[in-house]
């Protein structure tokens, strides 16, 4: 079993930054990429930025220059780092992973609960 806890969301004044963190635990043999979305009522979940094993990176034009993620292997944790906030990344923001469980043949995708930001103007 895999699981992934997200922490660090909140209320904060457009223009402040915040930091996310998610942690995946369990009977896990390896990591590759891991990720964060986002989701706001009746809209899909929308990818924020993902970070690889390599430490290769990607981010949604949205946040490009404003946001920052990085990843601890050694401790399973990945940050997203969220400066300057705007009114519009209002949202709950769910950490992913792509995981080899131990004992597996296959790597499965892993999300966590979700935290809410809201970012006010």
């Amino acid at each position: 079993q895999v699981q992934l806890v997200e922490s660090g969301g909140g209320l904060v004044q457009a223009g402040g930054s915040l930091r996310l963190s998610c942690v995946a635990s369990g009977s896990i043999f390896s990591i590759n990429a891991m990720g964060w979305y986002r989701q706001t009522p009746g809209k899909q979940r929308e990818l924020v930025a993902t970070i690889y094993s390599t430490g290769s990176t990607n981010y949604a034009d949205s946040v490009k220059g404003r946001f920052s993620i990085s990843r601890d292997n050694a401790k399973n944790t990945v940050y997203l780092q969220m400066n300057s906030l705007k009114p519009e990344d209002t949202a709950a923001y769910y950490c992913n992973a792509r995981v080899l469980p131990m004992l597996a043949v296959r790597w499965d995708d892993y999300w966590g609960q979700g935290t809410q930001v809201t970012v006010s103007s």
